[in-house]
């Protein structure tokens, strides 16, 4: 069992489960059905879940030559890979309905939209473009999308600056992980920038660019008053030491600094829907 456990990374999808409550929380009209909180949440958990696993059916080869990934269960034969194939189809299947027949149509064809296109183009992309980053960050960046259809079942602007957010956010932190294991992709064949461009100019412009964009953008909630002045004063500190984070891997190009962006933003993100839960003002 363990071993399927391992195969839906329950690490990354606490991180998803977040996003989604926080894009429930500013979907909600009236009061709170923790119903169909409790549904988009076990929904998401179940499609991203199957998603992942289906994701390591499909890289089992590259997965086996990289050092980061070769102890995985599908590498090492503790999971089959036929077995792993009817796992992620079963789980991707029961989520789908839990979010349509629990929460509605809406979020189940947007679940259904970000796995698609994370297997369909992502995953297949990565050993042919350096640009299958910037597609994989749009199923990435679905999550807020889907608690906040679960609770209103429509979208709006407010929906999207919360996928705008996660959207850019996702550059640093993935440039930083491609940096930091880039001889692991090269040996796997997967095309990531600081792989086809190993002096990691494009990468920190491409990490610095994202982090400036993602200042004015993560100010929208307040400008749409969907929070208010606290929040703006911690996004604006948390956005300002991202850039700087961002900043010092162009000039001094190397590993560490590369870390350094990935710490950043795996503390960016909590801390700033942390301000946004707390100084919500109402939809």
């Amino acid at each position: 069992m363990n071993n399927y456990i391992e195969l839906t990374k329950p690490r990354v999808t606490w991180l998803i489960l977040m996003s989604t409550g926080v894009g429930f929380w500013f979907g909600i009209c009236g009061r709170v059905n923790w119903l169909s909180l409790l549904w988009v949440m076990v929904g998401t958990a179940l499609i991203a879940s199957g998603t992942f696993t289906l994701n390591q059916w499909y890289e089992r080869d590259a997965d086996s030559r990289m050092r980061r990934t070769r102890q995985r269960p599908i590498p090492t034969g503790r999971v089959l890979p036929t077995h792993a194939l009817v796992f992620g189809l079963v789980l991707s299947a029961i989520g789908f309905s839990i979010l349509y027949y629990g929460d509605n149509p809406l979020t189940a064809w947007l679940g259904l939209f970000t796995e698609t296109t994370y297997l369909g183009l992502y995953t297949p992309l990565k050993q042919r473009t350096w640009h299958s980053t910037t597609v994989g960050a749009v199923p990435g960046a679905m999550p807020p999308l889907l608690g906040f259809a679960a609770a209103s079942g429509t979208l709006t602007w407010e929906a999207g600056v919360l996928y705008a957010i996660l959207f850019l956010w996702q550059f640093p932190h993935f440039y930083a992980i491609a940096w930091m294991y880039r001889d692991d992709y090269s040996r796997a064949g997967i095309r990531m920038l600081p792989v086809i461009e190993p002096d990691g100019l494009s990468t920190a412009r491409q990490m610095t660019i994202a982090s400036l964009i993602l200042v004015p953008v993560s100010l929208l909630p307040t400008y749409l008053q969907m929070t208010g002045q606290w929040y703006t004063a911690g996004a604006m500190l948390l956005g300002c030491a991202f850039v700087y984070a961002s900043l010092r891997v162009a000039w001094e190009r190397n590993a560490l600094r590369a870390r350094g962006v990935l710490l950043a933003s795996v503390i960016y993100l909590p801390v700033l829907y942390g301000l946004m839960l707390f100084d919500r003002t109402g939809l």
